[in-house]
């Protein structure tokens, strides 16, 4: 249960995804494990693939945030978007395109492992619905909130005629979360084993304790 006096929620309006983005370089940019591991970025500093990323993902209109009502100000988002089969291909040549390694880097993973997985062959569907990026203020860490989007978000993607909800939790508390709405791991991949080719090197150093990448899938009907 959440204490969520105070508190509203809603499916994400055009005309908020700039207060999205000021949040999200505030909250989750810098913070992210990956990102964090590989220094992407400062608190606070724009990062011009991960904003893009976001508003594609906004775009599709599936994205709950949750209102501190006394400021009206953005406090939490689930950024949820549509995946259609070809899509990780497309993303993948993109990428290479990409001047940012350190950006490259994490998509490299993440868009491997899902390309491997081929969830849509493995359930029979033309489209997955996707949670890309949880977030919570700071200060209003602790309360549930971020159960309560991903909640939502489950709503929303049933109410949508999703029959696949997915989730690549990159953090411990990110994968508590969605553990507690009856997701599955169906990959992980221990970061300490994923090694640069040639060297040998980790190539991501998590902070504690998020140790684990994990693709988490909910199948609705």
């Amino acid at each position: 249960m959440g204490d969520f006096e105070g508190i509203e929620f809603g499916l994400i309006p055009e005309e908020r995804y700039d207060d999205v983005i000021h949040h999200l370089r505030n909250n989750f940019f810098a913070d992210e494990p990956l990102n964090h591991a590989v220094s992407l970025c400062r608190p606070g500093e724009p990062h011009a693939e991960l904003e893009e990323h976001s508003l594609t993902t906004l775009r599709d209109g599936l994205s709950q945030m949750a209102v501190h009502t006394d400021t009206d100000q953005i406090i939490g988002v689930a950024l949820n978007g549509i995946q259609r089969p070809g899509d990780i291909a497309t993303a993948q040549a993109k990428l290479k395109t990409m001047a940012d390694m350190k950006f490259r880097q994490i998509f490299d993973l993440l868009y491997g492992v899902n390309k491997r997985l081929d969830l849509f062959k493995l359930h029979g569907v033309d489209r997955i619905f996707e949670c890309r990026i949880l977030s919570v203020d700071k200060r209003f860490r602790s309360r549930g909130l971020a159960r309560e989007l991903l909640k939502r978000s489950e709503i929303t993607a049933r109410e949508s005629g999703f029959k696949v909800f997915k989730e690549d939790a990159t953090g411990l508390f990110s994968q508590r979360v969605a553990e507690s709405l009856g997701l599955k791991t169906v990959c992980q991949i221990r970061y300490s084993d994923y090694t640069a080719e040639g060297t040998g090197e980790v190539v991501f150093k998590t902070p504690s304790p998020h140790d684990t990448l994990k693709i988490m899938v909910k199948v609705l009907q």
